[in-house]
């Protein structure tokens, strides 16, 4: 079992920055890896960047490369999302999500990842 809490979201001014944090606990192996969502209201769930929690490897979605980095820091059992120049349409709730690596990298749908956390709120200001 994993459990993951995110935190970091807030409301913000277009055009500023923010980094969500995702604290993992549990059993989280190097065969693992951790993606960020986002949702927002009456859209669907949408991929937006991949870690592996072994290597580093990353992966960002087209939608928001360049603006967005995610990174970890294993001793801290922490995945991170920096988010650059935050647009209006930037505004949802942030999930985290872990799972064991399988299928293709990076793991772009939700049925990649086993564990989930509640989710953080990122609304963004014009």
């Amino acid at each position: 079992q994993v459990q993951l809490v995110e935190s970091g979201g807030e409301l913000v001014q277009a055009g500023g920055s923010l980094r969500l944090s995702c604290a993992a606990s549990g059993l989280l192996t190097n065969s693992y890896r951790m993606g960020w969502f986002r949702q927002a209201p009456g859209k669907e769930r949408e991929f937006v960047a991949a870690i592996t929690w072994n290597v580093g490897s990353t992966y960002v979605a087209n939608s928001v490369r360049g603006r967005f980095t995610i990174s970890r820091d294993k001793a801290k059992m922490t995945v991170y999302l920096q988010i650059d120049s935050l647009k209006p349409e930037d505004t949802a709730l942030y999930f985290c999500a872990a799972g064991p690596v399988r299928g293709v990298w990076p793991g772009r749908t939700s049925n990649d990842y086993d564990y989930w956390g509640q989710g953080t709120q990122v609304t963004v200001s014009s």
